[in-house]
């Protein structure tokens, strides 16, 4: 039902809007209802958005689902049953099967974890202090400057990954130190680093990973590397910011097949390797 006569409105009918990350977006009407998961799982007054106006890489998905920590999130909204703990695994393709859980799946959270704190520099979103990135496992010349200035969010709605300029730069030049003998390709959209594979059978190419405050790595999925239109035009699937001072994103492609957990009440997120395939 509308919340008509609620003080959160300014007038009879409540609108909302949304900005994500990559700039996608969602417009519409808010509202409340009974929101019932499972059998036992019914929470009535749930506030949610009724997209009239959704506008992003959505892929043709019925909704969002708002897992932030802000008060009207999934996450806020459930705490009492949930106790403001969630966890996904991305798959790597449309073929595969991923999840989200609620809570903690009824068990403790896997030893294969490896937590690293939330930051203290958003209240809604979930920061994380990137400490260093590694290509080929090499680490990259970055200087600690350049993370801790601007800041790293985790968000699952944002697809590529957004890194301070000169974190990208840096990157960009070692993969394609270690992909020179092959063909690039034309720049698809804001991603630079294309290459063409279409006389080649095998692709090597080098891992990346993240390195997170807390000592811990998180080593991307070979499916997290790479984004494609087809065989032709290949590319790496990280992309600058405009300025050094804009927040760094990691984004879902560079989640594919890990298991993230989210413990909010705990003020930490988590990663580990498999999840799904």
């Amino acid at each position: 039902m509308p919340l008509s006569n609620s003080p959160r409105c300014a007038s009879s009918t409540c609108i909302y809007a949304i900005v994500y990350g990559d700039s996608s977006f969602s417009v519409g009407f808010f509202g409340m209802e009974t929101l019932t998961l499972t059998p036992t799982d019914v929470f009535p007054n749930f506030l949610f958005g009724c997209g009239e106006n959704n506008q992003g890489l959505f892929g043709g998905s019925a909704g969002l689902i708002g897992l932030g920590r802000d008060p009207i999130s999934l996450v806020s909204q459930t705490a009492q049953k949930y106790s403001k703990i969630f966890s996904y695994c991305l798959p790597s393709s449309s073929s595969s099967t991923g999840h989200l859980t609620l809570g903690n799946g009824g068990g403790g959270v896997s030893n294969s974890v490896k937590f690293t704190p939330l930051s203290t520099r958003s209240q809604s979103l979930y920061g994380l202090d990137v400490t260093g990135i590694c290509v080929g496992g090499q680490k990259l010349s970055i200087p600690a400057s350049v993370f801790s200035s601007s800041g790293t969010i985790i968000d699952s709605g944002t697809v590529i990954t957004r890194l301070p300029p000169t974190a990208y730069s840096s990157l960009k030049s070692a993969f394609q130190q270690q992909m020179s003998q092959y063909p690039t390709a034309p720049a698809m959209s804001i991603l630079n680093t294309c290459y063409d594979f279409s006389k080649y059978e095998n692709i090597t190419f080098p891992t990346i990973s993240f390195s997170f405050n807390g000592d811990t790595d998180v080593e991307i999925d070979e499916t997290g590397i790479f984004y494609a239109s087809e065989v032709t035009q290949v590319c790496l699937a990280f992309a600058p910011n405009r300025n050094d001072s804009d927040v760094a994103i990691f984004g879902n492609v560079q989640q594919k097949t890990m298991e993230v957990v989210y413990d909010v009440a705990g003020g930490r997120v988590g990663f580990a390797p498999g999840g799904c395939s």
